[in-house]
């Protein structure tokens, strides 16, 4: 089988092996593909290996070799999956290779906000702390996370994860998701959305991007939070309506928020956070550790090779 990775540079800047999909076929791997190539570098590939790439309808059209799209990735929603469906190719995804990592990124999130750790050490490094007249100084409010309480909208695996580390922490743990689990109960109470919203010092947002969670945090639903709340987002961009979050750091409603993810990636100069108040921005990296990244290489080829066997695994379609 010809098998083409259309975007395979963030996955593997060059510190992993492509050995596990050489195994597979006849493989071409490119860092990233521009829309106006993406139908000519697919060519006659029988497997489609995308992370960002987009498979439209169109280019499914244009492709009929095609029957097996994998998605380097949880979210699928770069692939016309149903277009997909209609041409009986199978799609496919990787589900779970980032949970510890993503889980361990948002708690870092909260924690730069706590201390500012990195500014710190860098005002150190400046020589502000050998020129001080006292022993210690620090630029920031620094903040106790024991006893607080985050609320955790969404509330599977990644974040139980959340849950688990922040309840070590000492911080009470409130859940707000559609499906209630064994699991979550020993680390949160599930409480309504309103109810977290009003009780929470921290929100940390760990939901898919679904109609009912898009512009989840809005105006509105900011306006039910108590004053100096702390947001958290490694989802997904588009839960959050950046310029109604914006506002409220600027006003102060929001104390801070820490997000790793935008509505529109890589950002636009325009967006509305990189201008506000106590806003910490980092550059979609919750998935990025080495380690994540060799489990999702070995899962997704794992997800080819099951299909080529004629047994499909985490199909989506």
């Amino acid at each position: 089988m010809k098998i083409v990775i259309l975007d395979g540079y963030a996955e593997n800047p060059g510190d992993l092996s492509w050995d596990p999909f050489k195994n597979l076929g006849e493989l071409t791997v490119y860092d990233r593909t521009p829309a106006e190539k993406i139908v000519e570098r697919i060519g006659n590939a029988g497997a489609v290996i995308t992370n960002k790439t987009p498979i439209t309808k169109e280019t499914l059209a244009k492709c009929p070799d095609i029957v097996y799209i994998g998605v380097l990735a949880t979210g699928y929603n770069i692939v016309d999956a149903e277009a997909a469906r209609a041409r009986s190719i199978a799609v496919t995804n990787v589900p779970t290779y980032a949970t510890d990592a993503t889980g361990q990124f948002a708690i870092a999130l909260l924690l730069e906000i706590c201390h500012h750790i990195g500014h710190h050490s860098m005002a150190v490094k400046e020589g502000r702390w050998e020129n001080s007249i006292d022993f210690c100084f620090w630029d920031y409010p620094l903040i106790e996370l024991a006893g607080k309480t985050m609320g955790i909208i969404g509330f599977g695996r990644i974040g139980q994860t959340v849950g688990r580390t922040a309840k070590a922490l000492g911080m009470k743990i409130i859940a707000h998701d559609e499906q209630q689990t064994e699991t979550g109960k020993v680390i949160a109470t599930y409480v309504p959305l309103e109810e977290l919203l009003e009780r929470s010092d921290v929100i940390s947002l760990h939901c898919p991007l679904l109609p009912s969670t898009k512009g989840i945090i809005n105006r509105n639903t900011i306006a039910k939070m108590k004053d100096g709340v702390i947001i958290i987002n490694n989802s997904r961009g588009p839960v959050i309506a950046e310029a109604d979050l914006a506002e409220a750091l600027n006003s102060g409603k929001v104390f801070a928020a820490a997000v790793d993810v935008v509505s529109e990636e890589p950002i636009r100069r325009d967006n509305p956070l990189l201008k506000a108040k106590n806003c910490i921005i980092t550059p979609h990296i919750s998935w990025a550790p080495s380690e994540s990244r060799r489990r999702l290489m070995n899962v997704a080829a794992d997800n080819l090779k099951a299909f080529i066997g004629g047994h499909p695994v985490n199909v989506v379609n």
